[in-house]
């Protein structure tokens, strides 16, 4: 059986535009920090829009793209995610989390208050689809969800950072009061929430975050 296709939009550059290009982005991606001071500074809509779209062509299985993105503007239903996702919060803080977990998180300085849910101008929650589709109203099963939704989380942060604005992943656990807040589907599983935004005037990051491991402590060539 034969299907539809279409030739390859491809340009090939030299060599040396290779090498340029490859530097630029890790030089503007290295400067990406994780922020939780953020001003509520406005930031246009369609900034948030481009980046969802660039979000969406991530690689995934079956060509399914199983992800929904829901974005929380500033209002009423920020502070309801707040107060939920601070009671998640402070659970994990009180008891939850091991010790040797909470010794990790130590040099972050981080604890259950997260005032930038109310604060930042957008947020974003991402949903993995367990079932969905190519097409709108599909009821099939999707393939390696988890993977397609981590790869488009990560074009998605790019994407914010590349036009000027600071981010923050945000994961409680558990999160399923993201479904009912968001109004989405039970078969769907909330991964993460990507708070994004201006820094605050003087708002300053944990030196433990510079840290990044060499070249040769994360990869290896054979």
């Amino acid at each position: 059986m034969t299907h539809p296709v279409t030739p390859l939009d491809f340009s090939e550059l030299p060599e040396a535009e290779m090498r340029a290009r490859a530097s630029a982005f890790y030089e503007t991606m290295r400067q990406r920090r994780t922020v939780r001071d953020f001003s509520d500074r406005a930031v246009p809509r369609e900034i948030i829009e481009t980046a969802i779209l660039t979000a969406g062509t991530a690689p995934n299985g079956a060509n399914h793209q199983p992800w929904h993105f829901t974005v929380l503007g500033q209002g009423k239903l920020r502070t309801q995610l707040r107060e939920a996702a601070e009671a998640e919060e402070r659970a994990f803080y009180e008891g939850k989390a091991s010790a040797e977990w909470l010794e990790a998180l130590e040099p972050l300085g981080t604890d259950a208050s997260k005032p930038f849910l109310e604060t930042a101008p957008w947020i974003i929650a991402v949903f993995a689809q367990r079932r969905g589709g190519p097409k709108p109203g599909d009821d099939r099963k999707n393939y390696y969800v988890s993977e397609s939704v981590g790869i488009a989380c990560g074009l998605l942060i790019a994407s914010l950072h590349q036009a000027g604005l600071a981010t923050l992943t945000h994961t409680p656990n558990p999160m399923g009061f993201l479904t009912e807040i968001c109004e989405r589907p039970a078969s769907e599983k909330p991964m993460m929430l990507v708070v994004c935004g201006y820094p605050t005037e003087g708002a300053q990051v944990p030196v433990h975050a510079l840290e990044k491991k060499a070249l040769s402590e994360i990869s290896d060539f054979r």
